[in-house]
């Protein structure tokens, strides 16, 4: 049994590289396999013997505790300090200085690791105290990179100059920290960025004190970062599938091909054709006639009409996508609507590698193939086509027949100009 019985799990960000989903809900709550993400943190703490959870939080921080206390007010000692103004990493944990005094677990609430991963963390890092986490990876120009020497933290260097970085390794996100840590937080100057970095008073104690570098294989780590990732965690979480559970209604002259998880009051429909890992949830309607093909998650309550495909896309909750669609690559929010035959393009005419805007800045996702996002509450007309990597705002309105090559803000609408174009204007719902 560790000796660390306290864990904190910073979740206060706004999570805007997420975007369009974090308008309306908090990335602790992204459904990954139809589970909010964090839930996998939490499930995993409590199952190292974790006695006391401490839940840093703020943007939209009653969608988290009200989610947390339903589901986990039984399970542990959870308790939920309000960040305030979100200052940085440094700054979330230094607002906890008064209620931690001895050993703890820190871990980042966009980050998933491993159970097994987690109790390794846990007993390397009782025997050193002061310790992180290090993976090895092929980018590490867009992290904080680790100087490790004899496995003792030398130094971190946020996000070097691509083919300058000191190392192929870089900071986790997970850290084992006594509370010595809090003076040296102290200290630390606000970044440039405008905040107190935890990595920086890190640093300054790794000149003091020994902090322990703890090594685990990339295969057992990800970060919840930018919006594509969405997909991969989902198709990593559909890898565990360890065989087909179907508790729903499978009409006649439907065909399953490998590892598919259907849940209750769910009916598939003559003619359709699902090939896994695929996950659908409860309460849906799919087909007839409908191609559900590899590493696609469909949430509850969602319509999959007739002679629909979709590939590889995640489906949030409430969703419709009625008829004669094809959506692939894509991640489509909750109670999206899409009129028939609209379409999500994956694939450039010039077959490069797609692009996203990300805080304003264009990022090559490197995918080759990924669709639209597209966020809560959206509705298309007929026959709209979605390019590959377009964001669409929540609560947006799409007029029929357009092609959408740019990002949409939230509550827009869509309407075309003299048959040769759009124009986007602000759209003001009245509730009845």
């Amino acid at each position: 049994m560790s000796r660390i019985k306290t864990a904190v799990i910073l979740a206060a960000g706004k999570g805007e590289r997420l975007q369009p989903f974090t308008y309306t809900r908090p990335k602790p709550l992204i459904p990954i396999l139809n589970r909010p993400f964090i839930s996998y943190i939490l499930d995993n703490i409590i199952a190292c013997g974790i006695e006391k959870i401490v839940l840093v939080v703020h943007y939209l921080k009653e969608k988290v505790i009200d989610y947390v206390k339903k589901e986990y007010g039984n399970k542990a000692n959870i308790v939920f300090v309000d960040q305030g103004e979100p200052l940085g990493t440094g700054h979330a944990v230094k607002v906890l200085e008064n209620m931690l005094s001895e050993l703890f677990l820190l871990i980042y609430g966009d980050v998933y690791v491993d159970r097994e991963v987690l109790r390794k963390v846990l007993s390397q890092a009782e025997e050193h105290e002061n310790a992180l986490v290090g993976v090895p990876v092929e980018n590490p120009w867009d992290y904080g990179v680790l100087i490790v020497k004899d496995e003792l933290l030398k130094g971190i260097v946020e996000k070097p100059e691509k083919g300058k970085e000191p190392s192929n390794i870089i900071n986790a996100g997970i850290y084992a920290l006594t509370t010595e840590i809090f003076s040296f937080l102290k200290k630390t100057r606000i970044s440039p960025r405008g905040e107190i970095e935890l990595t920086d008073a890190i640093t300054e104690l790794a000149k003091k004190n020994e902090v322990k570098v703890i090594f685990i294989e990339c295969s057992a780590w990800f970060e919840l970062g930018k919006v594509w990732d969405i997909l991969e965690l989902n198709k990593i979480m559909l890898d565990k599938i360890r065989e087909s559970k179907i508790e729903g209604i499978v009409e006649e002259n439907v065909s399953i091909r490998g590892k598919v998880i259907i849940e209750k009051n769910t009916i598939i429909r003559s003619g359709t054709y699902i090939e896994g890992p695929v996950f659908i949830g409860e309460n849906c309607s799919i087909g007839p006639n409908s191609y559900i093909r590899p590493y696609t998650v469909l949430g509850n309550h969602v319509k999959i009409g007739a002679s629909c495909e979709i590939k590889a896309s995640t489906i949030m909750d409430y969703t419709h996508i009625p008829h004669l669609s094809y959506v692939g690559d894509s991640i489509i929010g909750e109670h999206v609507n899409f009129g028939a035959g609209t379409i999500t393009a994956n694939l450039r005419l010039d077959d490069k590698t797609v692009k996203v805007t990300l805080k304003g800045k264009r990022v090559d996702t490197k995918r080759r193939k990924l669709g639209a996002f597209v966020g809560d509450y959206v509705k298309t007309g007929i026959n709209v086509s979605l390019m590959p990597g377009v964001k669409i705002g929540p609560y947006t309105w799409i007029a029929p027949g357009l092609v959408i090559y740019e990002d949409l803000p939230p509550y827009s609408f869509v309407k075309p100009v003299n048959k040769r174009g759009y124009i986007v204007e602000k759209l003001v719902i009245k509730n009845d």
